[in-house]
């Protein structure tokens, strides 16, 4: 018998991993991408395979290339886009390639720094890539950008906010948004050429003829504030317009209607100290100006990805629900649901047939990797039918069950419950608090992975406290803003409902969590006894610290203020007030390029943890496991390991 990949934690980091798919313009050719650990083990490389969309053939592979392949697209001909930085030099710029059937890749567009994001006409086959020029730099910026790279100028003269984002900084790059016609020899051309900032980290789309492009659009505002809005871009004449929500609303993720008449764009108010959240998808009729934008009803549903239907008619919408997922038709004329396709996982990488008969779309869930699937568009809450995949399936050491509980508030917590093999000995349990706080427990994760501690002996409970998403904007409201006392009594509540069971040890268990999971496990250490062993990854320790040295520096001082503003809210729920608390025994672990939690937080809960121990140093129960390459996530194999 072959023991389990997830006992061996080499075995595991090296599986294959499905990441995204690309549906050719005909509906004839359906490519996924494919991460893998390079030879060397020392990062994941991406590779394009081709599926067939009818579930017959076998998944075979189309190029290779030691740097590998990502960001697959299709040309109205059938050649296949993809970007890669293979080359000769080790320093070699990622381009814009195109495979044609039965020829040799070749280079379609190449820009100093590299190109990524491609988006294609799907009519026109004009395509769209971001890029980016060296501020205060003349055309496309390459002599600039070589002279800061050979005389290692790192310096950056910051003009206001942002700065940082995740793991880069920002302010020496301009973002651009460039246009490629493959079958002409023309430069790419600049669609915003006097953008300096507003198109950082942008999304975009172009529609079918290549006429209108619509991109996310950055505002600066008072106070260090940004916002988001959409800009609408006219092609032929080269003139803009911003879609703004006005207040303190963002508009984002913008995706045109093929024919270029609609767009669908999330609107998003981040709240305040005394109002929640709240998320909507607006369809925007952008033939009629002064038409208001119309929200689609989803109901629970938090959504997650979307994309139009060839005929523009009808909006897909791929989201979060009860600790699963949909996918919804949705009337882009009133907003309304026509149908709900699926809901018995998650899914991503939305790709509709033209003819509007299938989608296809990776399927994934809490027991199932991301693996391709067809969906009948005719059908209602339908099984899928599986396509062949790259990654082999995966048997998993283990079993899946729910638990539920009353929290005491008129609310049902639900859990994910992942179970080792019956056994004559009960198992300890980890109870595992998700990040976010805006996610849900609902899909596949390669990063926290339950499934390795299940192949160990351990049971992992996952649950859906207040704040997480797929719940309705009650969900969010019951523990706002942020309150980790009652995010924590959901917590419990289905901890101690899970620990009923006969097969489950209430004398060994352990709390595990990352970003705000992280936060919440730092605060829960403060609080109880009652756990073995503590695990905090990324998690924020000291909220006036962490408020003002993240790269979301605006939105935290937005939502929570000022520690003078709100004093018994910060007294109740930063954990740094309770560490004379702690008892139980702490793992730290923390990347150094962590800009959305910065290193900081770790040094000072480090600091104050060894501080306070009144033991000799050789006797400390705790442990910093840092790593000092690594951003929000441990992302390199060997660092996974």
């Amino acid at each position: 018998m072959q023991p389990s990949p997830f006992a061996d934690l080499g075995t595991f980091t090296a599986l294959p991993r499905v990441t995204g798919l690309a549906l050719s313009p005909d509906g004839g050719r359906l490519v996924a991408t494919i991460a893998q650990p390079d030879d060397k083990r020392a990062r994941y490389v991406s590779s394009v395979w081709e599926i067939d969309p009818e579930g017959g053939r076998p998944a075979v592979r189309l190029t290779w290339s030691e740097k590998g392949e990502s960001s697959p697209a299709f040309l109205p001909d059938g050649s296949l886009l993809f970007v890669s930085s293979r080359g000769d030099g080790d320093d070699e710029d990622a381009a814009l390639w195109s495979l044609p059937r039965g020829g040799e890749a070749r280079v379609l567009a190449r820009h100093p720094g590299g190109v990524g994001a491609p988006v294609v006409a799907v009519a026109a086959g004009s395509v769209l890539v971001s890029a980016s020029r060296p501020v205060g730099a003349a055309g496309d910026g390459a002599e600039l950008r070589g002279v800061r790279r050979d005389r290692k100028v790192t310096a950056i003269l910051h003009t206001g906010m942002p700065i940082r984002y995740w793991d880069h900084e920002l302010g020496d790059m301009s973002p651009r948004l460039l246009l490629v016609e493959p079958d002409r020899a023309a430069a790419p051309v600049d669609l915003a050429p006097d953008a300096r900032f507003e198109l950082i980290e942008a999304s975009h789309d172009v529609s079918a003829d290549g006429r209108t492009v619509a991109t996310s659009w950055m505002l600066r505002q008072r106070g260090g504030r940004t916002r988001e809005t959409v800009a609408v871009i006219d092609v032929p004449t080269a003139t803009r317009r911003v879609l703004d929500p006005g207040g303190d609303a963002d508009l984002g993720r913008p995706r045109l209607s093929p024919d270029g008449r609609r767009l669908a764009a999330v609107r998003v108010t981040d709240g305040g100290f005394e109002t929640a959240r709240t998320s909507a998808l607006l369809l925007h009729d952008l033939r009629d100006q002064a038409a208001a934008p119309i929200e689609a009803d989803l109901g629970d549903v938090f959504a997650g990805e979307f994309c139009w239907a060839p005929d523009g008619r009808t909006l897909y919408v791929a989201g979060d629900w009860r600790g699963r997922g949909v996918v919804l038709a949705v009337d882009c004329e009133s907003g309304k649901v026509r149908g709900r396709l699926a809901s018995d996982a998650s899914y991503s990488s939305l790709c509709p047939a033209p003819g509007g008969t299938a989608l296809f779309a990776l399927r994934s869930a809490v027991d199932s990797p991301p693996a391709p699937v067809r969906l009948d568009v005719s059908r209602e809450d339908q099984e899928p039918l599986p396509l062949p995949s790259p990654a082999a399936g995966l048997v998993l050491p283990g079993s899946l069950a729910e638990v539920e509980a009353a929290a005491g508030d008129g609310a049902t917590v639900r859990a994910w419950l992942c179970l080792p093999p019956e056994s004559d000995q009960p198992a300890p349990l980890m109870v595992w608090i998700h990040g976010g706080p805006f996610s849900s427990w609902n899909a596949w994760s390669w990063r926290w992975n339950p499934w390795v501690a299940v192949a160990h002996g351990y049971a992992v409970l996952l649950p859906d406290p207040a704040l997480s998403t797929g719940y309705g904007q009650g969900w969010f409201e019951r523990a706002w803003p942020h309150r980790a006392a009652k995010v924590w009594h959901d917590v419990e509540t289905v901890l101690d409902a899970a620990l009923q069971r006969a097969d489950l040890d209430a004398g060994r268990t352990a709390c595990l969590g990352g970003s705000f999971g992280g936060y919440m496990t730092n605060w829960v250490a403060g609080h109880t006894r009652r756990f073995d062993a503590i695990v905090t990854h990324a998690g924020l320790w000291a909220l006036d610290q962490q408020h003002v040295t993240t790269d979301m520096a605006s939105f935290k001082a937005g939502l929570f203020g000022r520690p003078d503003e709100h004093p018994e809210w910060y007294a109740e729920n930063s954990p740094d007030n309770f560490v004379d608390a702690i008892r139980t025994p702490v793992l730290v672990v923390h990347g150094n390029r962590d800009y959305r939690v910065p290193v900081s937080e770790a040094l000072r809960l480090w600091w104050d943890l060894v501080s306070r121990f009144d033991g000799e140093p050789d006797e400390l129960p705790h442990r910093f496991l840092q790593f000092t390459g690594e951003n929000h996530w441990v992302l390199s194999p060997a660092n996974a390991e």
